[in-house]
């Protein structure tokens, strides 16, 4: 077993694995450099693909003795044109532009759209957008079967390019058939977070939670203009949301998208929802060794602000500098952490406590901490609800989830400061005390002679129960025990 001291930053590092860091060797140089949690991207790639990834990130939980995460991201419904015949064409500003149903190769009038739900949702005045928001056009008339359109920005346009709708709410499905083959093989695999794409409405997530049955957690990803209006309905019904500033960025100006992002992550906090932030965060160390000073800004915003945990995609799935990128990250976040104004500017957004015993309980822990120097909190928990609860007070202090439960420890990985390790049920509060002493000591999260502050429920193993705060100071010679 190789022992790998527990992250002293509190965000976390959500890597996306590809064709750059499919190895085994690859995969847990990541981990090593700082990689948290894994995402596994259904767009691309085959079932055995992602099997052999996953199977190397498991075998990662077993060297290390440590929980390993992992997210899968559905692809979601697709909207593109279809094909032309010359494979390219160039529309010109102006110009007029048909999209229908016929499926006749297209030319510089005509492309078929194969989306019915498009033409129903479309009226005059609004826009298509057209490769990630390349080309913009401004629907003339529609019919069932008919969008004609005025190129508003022109340019190159080829075969099976993306179509955004970015002024309506499109009636399609937030779940495919790839979708669904995709959660039953990641449900196989044991995945820990499914994360939802192109999320609308809050009905959105209905699907996905009964095919889910209970099993593992649900991320829904906000990158459409009309999930944003209906913002904490949507969160309401999640585990945890991602703020994925692409797509985002596609439908709404670039300067839209800041403001929205500090929106969205305090929502999520103000609810106890993880929060993920996403997209071209270090693009640049795509094909260089060093990001941009900006990139190193948008990176420290978002540890700023409090999100759960900060992502990187073509990054590590498939750049020249992977393991670079998650180690800048690391350090980036590190240096965040380390500004004596960190947590004040993280207690910016405020997270009032719901009028229960374990809210109350998590929000006093925040407040002891600092006043007796603790070193560590000590969450027992079944379900990991306390310690979202106490993650969303955002403590200065590590903490240390304890849980009987493998899925739940799994699942924590995506929670800011969390440790989570997997450990034996307790049975009565000495045996509460003695072992939270142990586990801190033994993760090196506190030493001989420092505080912590135990959380749990009593009576123990029932979830969602907790009512119990103590304050235990280490002796030292707790490690004879045994865990």
């Amino acid at each position: 077993m190789t022992r790998l001291p527990p992250r002293s930053r509190k965000v976390r590092i959500l890597a996306t694995l590809g064709p750059a860091s499919d190895s085994p060797e690859m995969i847990r140089a990541l981990f090593v450099a700082g990689a948290d949690a894994f995402r596994i991207n259904m767009s691309h790639g085959l079932p055995e693909e992602h099997a052999a990834r996953i199977a190397s990130i498991r075998a990662l939980e077993k060297e290390f003795s440590r929980p390993t995460t992992i997210l899968g991201d559905l692809q979601g419904p697709k909207l593109r044109v279809g094909t032309f015949a010359t494979g390219i064409v160039t529309l010109d500003v102006g110009a007029t532009f048909v999209l229908d149903r016929d499926d006749a190769p297209g030319d510089k009038q005509r492309v078929n759209l194969p989306h019915p739900e498009i033409y129903e949702a479309l009226a005059p005045g609004t826009r298509l957008l057209l490769d990630d928001g390349k080309l913009v056009l401004r629907v003339q008339h529609v019919t069932d079967d008919r969008i004609e359109t005025r190129v508003e920005v022109g340019g190159a346009l080829s075969n099976r390019k993306g179509v955004n709708v970015p002024d309506v709410v499109v009636p399609v499905p937030a779940m495919t058939d790839k979708d669904r083959r995709d959660l039953s093989f990641a449900m196989q695999q044991g995945v820990d977070w499914i994360a939802l794409s192109f999320v609308q409405r809050p009905e959105d997530l209905a699907e996905a939670r009964k095919l889910m049955g209970g099993y593992g957690s649900l991320m829904a990803k906000i990158e459409k203009p009309s999930a944003v209006q209906r913002l904490e309905e949507i969160i309401e019904l999640a585990d945890g949301v991602m703020v994925a500033r692409g797509d985002l960025g596609v439908e709404l100006p670039p300067y839209a998208v800041p403001p929205l992002q500090k929106q969205i992550v305090a929502a999520a906090r103000r609810m106890g929802r993880p929060v993920v932030v996403a997209t071209q965060m270090l693009e640049s160390m795509i094909k260089t060794p060093t990001p941009t000073r900006a990139e190193v800004s948008d990176v420290a915003t978002a540890v700023y602000d409090g999100a759960d945990a900060i992502m990187l995609s073509a990054e590590t799935a498939a750049g020249d500098w992977p393991v670079e990128a998650v180690a800048m990250m690391d350090s980036i976040a590190h240096s965040v952490e380390r500004d004596p104004g960190y947590l004040a500017r993280l207690h910016f957004t405020e997270t009032k406590p719901e009028s229960t015993t374990a809210d109350a309980l998590a929000e006093a822990t925040a407040g002891i901490v600092p006043v007796i120097g603790a070193t560590a909190i000590a969450c027992f928990t079944s379900s990991g609800s306390t310690v979202r609860r106490v993650a969303r007070e955002r403590p200065s202090s590590a903490i240390l989830a304890l849980t009987p439960r493998q899925d739940t420890a799994r699942k924590l990985g995506l929670t800011w400061g969390v440790h989570a390790v997997r450990t034996k049920d307790i049975g009565n509060f000495e045996e509460m005390i003695g072992k939270a002493r142990r586990m801190a000591l033994r993760t090196g999260l506190s030493a001989k002679g420092r505080k912590i502050v135990v959380l749990a429920g009593v009576p123990f193993g029932t979830p969602g129960s907790t009512n119990v705060l103590h304050v235990a100071t280490l002796r030292g010679d707790e490690l004879k025990g045994r865990e």
